[in-house]
């Protein structure tokens, strides 16, 4: 299949996953979507790494890291799902765009990675497309929109800690450990509200819990089959695509900052994109 193909299945596993979540929201509590959603993982998971044969995959040596990661991967988490039921979703979609702006910026500060020229203009046009979408001065901000923010860089210090853990970890032992730390974080959280799921909500936390996984596992896909630029491109449709789905289903209106914005982060993107290839280019030249 075709890098096409694999983001198409990541667009719809997201839009999916945030119908899911905008379903859920106000019935069950967000830390045990998390928890349900943290169980089917693990058993897929796990599932798979005894069909492979591979028991060596459930074995680390860097739990501490693998914590440190999954610490900040729920907050993350967390602060996504609560803003789907508080914000409309293609808000919420194109606040989630700031997220290699923020791992520029931590990379930069903790791992001690030059911010070249060109890494500091594509946060400066992050920052100016988060503008653009939360009109400071203009319109009533909303503090759901930090929420999303701050989600934006959990999600952030998890992926520089992925970035790591990927040195020596085998994804399959990434994804599960990170079931395996972030479900009791999520029942300990649920607990004091928990609600046995019925109905169409389980059809829901199924939902969810499988579109995590295959919008994870399609992206990877995506990666292998084209260049980062291509990736980011294409997944920039998931901004106008959910933006659809929450005037059709949810009577969501839809502003033309949030396309601007959006535009500007892409840009951005690419720019961070497009000196990253570069930069594997250069490395290339000089061994051979």
């Amino acid at each position: 299949m075709n890098v096409f193909t694999w983001m198409l299945g990541a667009l719809l596993s997201f839009c999916f996953m945030a119908i899911g979540a905008r379903e859920l929201s106000g019935d069950l509590a967000t830390a045990q979507i998390l928890f349900f959603r943290s169980t089917i993982g693990l058993l897929v998971i796990a599932s798979l790494i005894v069909r492979l044969g591979r028991p060596q995959y459930f074995k680390t040596q860097l739990l501490k890291r693998h914590c440190l990661r999954n610490g900040f991967q729920f907050l993350g988490q967390y602060g996504w799902f609560l803003s789907i039921g508080l914000l409309p979703l293609a808000e919420v979609f194109a606040l989630e765009f700031t997220v290699p702006f923020w791992v520029l910026i931590i990379a930069a500060v903790f791992l001690k990675e030059q911010l070249t020229f060109r890494k500091m203009l594509a946060v400066a046009l992050g920052l100016l497309g988060v503008v653009v979408i939360v009109q400071p001065g203009v319109a009533l901000v909303n503090s759901a929109s930090f929420i999303v923010l701050g989600a934006a860089v959990g999600y952030a210090v998890a992926h520089v800690a992925t970035k790591s853990l990927t040195q020596t970890e085998h994804p399959l032992t990434i994804m599960f450990y990170m079931c395996l730390l972030q479900l009791p974080i999520g029942l300990a959280l649920s607990l004091p509200q928990w609600l046995w799921p019925h109905g169409q909500q389980i059809v829901w936390i199924l939902v969810i819990g499988f579109t995590a996984l295959t919008a994870n596992y399609c992206l990877a896909r995506a990666m292998l089959c084209a260049e980062v630029t291509t990736v980011v491109t294409i997944d920039f449709l998931r901004l106008p695509v959910i933006a659809i789905v929450g005037v059709i289903a949810y009577g969501e209106g839809f502003e033309l900052s949030l396309l601007i914005g959006g535009g500007i982060m892409l840009l951005g993107n690419l720019l961070n994109a497009k000196g990253l290839r570069l930069r594997r280019w250069k490395k290339r030249s000089v061994k051979d």
